[in-house]
C-alpha cells in the first residue's frame, strides 16, 4: 500500500519517529496513523530494552524547586555521551522527571531499590488483610501480589504514572526517549526535600 506525504508528515508529527520508519509503519497498518503510533511506540520499547545494558556515564544533574520553595529535588539521570546530555529533549526529560519527584513524592527509583525489610513488611500487612476474606492460600497469595504490586506503583518511580501524562509511566517515557536519541537513558538517583518534613 503506498501511503501519503502527508500522512507520513503527521505520523512524524505526532510520534517523533524517522519518516522510513513513519512511512513503513503506516504501510504495515493499513495508513491507520493511530495502528502505526502503537506499532511504532512496541518497536522503540524493544530498541530501547537492547540498549539498556549499555554503560551511561554521562548525564545531567538537575535541581527542581516547587511550591515558592517548600519543595526541592535533586536528580541524576545518565546517558552515554555528553553530547545527549546537551540535547534539549534529554534536558526536558530530567527536568520533567524532577518535577514529577516533587509532585508524586516517589521514594525508590526501582523495583530493586526496595529494601528486602520493607518488601517483607509490606506483603505481610497484604497477606493479613487477604486472610480476612478466608480464602485458600494460593488465592491469598495473588490478592497480596496484585496489592504490592499497585503499592510499588505509588512508591516506585519508574512504576508511576508520569503526572503530565498519566497513560505513560516513567519508564515508559525513558524507554520513548532511548528510542528516540539511541542512547541508554537511566534514571540514577534522587533525593526530595519537603519544609518541615520529619521534624515532629
Amino acid at each position: 500500500m503506498s501511503v501519503s506525504a502527508q500522512s507520513v508528515k503527521e505520523l512524524r508529527e505526532k510520534c517523533g519517529a524517522g519518516m522510513m520508519d513513519c512511512k513503513r509503519a503506516l504501510e504495515e497498518t493499513g495508513g491507520d496513523i493511530e495502528a502505526a503510533i502503537k506499532l511504532l511506540r512496541k518497536k522503540g520499547m524493544a530498541a530501547a530494552d537492547k540498549k539498556s545494558s549499555r554503560a551511561a556515564n554521562e548525564g545531567l544533574v538537575d535541581a527542581y524547586i516547587h511550591q515558592g520553595g517548600r519543595i526541592g529535588v535533586l536528580l541524576e539521570v545518565n546517558c552515554e555521551t555528553d553530547f545527549v546530555a546537551r540535547n534539549d529533549e534529554f534536558k526536558a526529560f530530567v527536568h520533567d522527571v524532577a518535577m514529577h519527584i516533587a509532585a508524586a513524592s516517589p521514594r525508590w527509583v526501582s523495583r530493586d531499590d526496595v529494601p528486602e525489610d520493607v518488601l517483607a513488611a509490606e506483603t505481610d500487612i497484604y497477606m493479613a488483610q487477604a486472610a480476612d476474606t478466608g480464602k485458600p492460600v494460593q488465592v491469598l497469595e495473588k490478592i497480596a501480589a496484585g496489592k504490592l504490586g499497585k503499592w510499588m506503583e505509588q512508591t516506585v518511580l519508574l512504576e508511576q504514572a508520569f503526572v503530565k501524562e498519566p497513560e505513560k509511566t516513567i519508564d515508559e517515557l525513558r524507554r520513548e526517549l532511548v528510542a528516540k536519541i539511541g542512547e541508554n537513558v537511566e534514571i540514577r538517583r534522587f533525593a526530595r526535600f519537603q519544609l518541615g518534613e520529619d521534624l515532629a
